[in-house]
């Protein structure tokens, strides 16, 4: 019983962390398929917010309660940041200027940025992985073009610590890569098993 304790310790301690920052008019498909995929696979999500702790009704008028807000969650370290899509809540995390303080010491201490659908937009708005390749929504190309390399052909781009994927229909790519960088290719396999999706 005490090892057992111990070992639950231990490996609660060397575990992974991701934060994922809901914020109104978020596409609720890429923040749950992004928290499911990745608590699957053993990594500790924390749901922040972006304004409070209260329900955050997501762009299908789906309603979800997020763990605790982003001033809270601001004051820990994280592996990885995933920014979901949805143009409300892209513009919305564009606009704040917690968000893009977040980004930039995430990019400082060289933690995974990551960020899918209309998300990489807030990426340009904060001045973050400039020059880099990336991949969104087709329609965000625009704002995209003149600040990274921007790549029409792939479902998700890995360009150093930022991975970027374009939008509801490659949510599970996207989330299993972020898993495979945290807790490696194993474990990303067996879970995409477990989901009934082939991952190479």
């Amino acid at each position: 019983m005490i090892f057992s304790a111990f070992s639950r310790k231990f490996h609660a301690q060397m575990s992974k962390t991701a934060l994922i920052i809901l914020a109104p008019g978020a596409e609720e498909m890429e923040f749950v398929i992004a928290a499911d995929v990745l608590r699957r696979a053993g990594i500790k999500v924390t749901v922040a917010g972006l304004k409070d702790s209260e329900p955050v009704k997501c762009s299908r008028d789906v309603v979800i309660v997020p763990d605790t807000s982003l001033a809270k969650a601001a004051c820990d370290k994280f592996d990885v940041v995933v920014l979901p899509g949805g143009l409300g809540g892209s513009n919305a995390m564009g606009d704040s200027a917690a968000v893009g303080d977040l980004l930039r010491a995430q990019e400082s201490a060289g933690g995974l940025i990551a960020a899918i659908c209309a998300a990489p937009t807030v990426l340009a708005k904060h001045g973050i992985a400039a020059g880099k390749s990336l991949t969104s929504y087709p329609s965000m190309k625009e704002q995209l073009v003149d600040k990274y390399c921007y790549v029409d052909d792939k479902s998700v781009v890995k360009d150093g610590n930022l991975i970027t994927s374009r939008g509801p229909g490659t949510a599970y790519d996207f989330a299993l890569k972020i898993a495979e960088e945290l807790a490696g290719l194993e474990k990303v396999k067996e879970v995409a098993k477990g989901l009934l999706l082939s991952y190479n």
